[in-house]
């Protein structure tokens, strides 16, 4: 039977890789999960042997914050330790694994502090040789109603449909400050009970038919009726943001963490080669 750090380490590189429980992976996301848990357990059988880890000094509170954590994604307790004893876990050997990953990243976080510090020289030079990548895109907020088409459904038909979303429409052509309204009384769209609202939305982000024509409208103008492999659409649009380019002093803090990132993952690689190196001698 793996033992509980192992399995801890694959319940959380299940959800931060692919955002599912570890039971619910493909046999190909199973297999990335297992690769990188081998190498994962491999630095930090490493970084555990330093004086570094010796040193720290693990709160009891953050053990239990960190099982808290993980007791809320469950909804009672029974399924909490039913969910426990399916993995070959239980409340003690749980803790173990959750203080040992604490103590992984107390050591990694201060090897991390300890990386070379970022200019403001250097975050000037960033800016200079890559102002492209601080162009926001034009963005839209708009409002969408949704018809959708289902011959099994009475008044869903797709005659039925199109004779509703035509009839909305053509109260909008008249009233169009009442899409919010109309949209809550008869979009299918989760977005109906936000009155329709999909946010500020950038171009490709939609469906195709919907993104081709929400990007062609002006302010206030409501788009004619479109149709998608879901049903009946309607999209007006709210506002209009046109692309930009950032100042310095708007990508500056980004640039800033962007940089200390780089040099944190730098420092934690060497002290990773180098436990190796020294692992490896005879």
């Amino acid at each position: 039977m793996p033992e509980p750090g192992s399995i801890y380490r694959s319940i959380k590189l299940a959800e931060q890789l692919f955002g599912k429980p570890l039971e619910s992976l493909a046999p190909e996301e199973l297999h990335r999960v297992t690769r990188v848990a081998a190498r994962q357990q491999e630095i930090e059988a490493l970084i555990l042997e330093t004086p570094e880890a010796v040193s720290v000094m693990l709160p009891a509170a953050s053990i239990d914050a960190s099982l808290m954590e993980i007791r809320r994604r469950y909804a009672d307790d029974g399924e909490y330790h039913a969910e426990l004893e399916r993995l070959g876990l239980d409340a003690s050997s749980l803790r173990q694994a959750v203080a040992r990953d604490l103590v992984v990243e107390a050591v990694l976080e201060k090897v991390a502090a300890g990386s070379a510090a970022v200019s403001d020289t250097d975050v000037e030079i960033f800016w200079y040789l890559h102002q492209q990548r601080f162009r926001h895109g034009e963005t839209r907020v708009l409002r969408h109603l949704l018809v959708t088409i289902n011959e099994g459904l009475a008044g869903n038909e797709r005659q039925a449909a199109r004779a509703r979303i035509d009839a909305i429409h053509a109260r909008l052509l008249k009233e169009p400050q009442h899409f919010a309204e109309q949209a809550l009384k008869h979009s299918e769209c989760p977005t109906a009970v936000h009155g329709g609202l999909l946010g500020r939305v950038p171009r490709g982000q939609l469906y195709p038919q919907l993104d081709a024509v929400a990007f062609t409208l002006a302010e206030g103008m409501l788009s004619e009726v479109i149709e998608s492999e879901l049903g009946y659409h309607l999209v007006r649009c709210e506002t209009i943001q046109q692309e930009r380019q950032l100042s310095f002093a708007e990508a500056r803090q980004t640039i800033r963490e962007h940089l200390e990132g780089q040099q944190q993952a730098l420092c934690l690689k060497a002290q990773i080669k180098a436990l190796r190196r020294a692992d490896a001698r005879p």
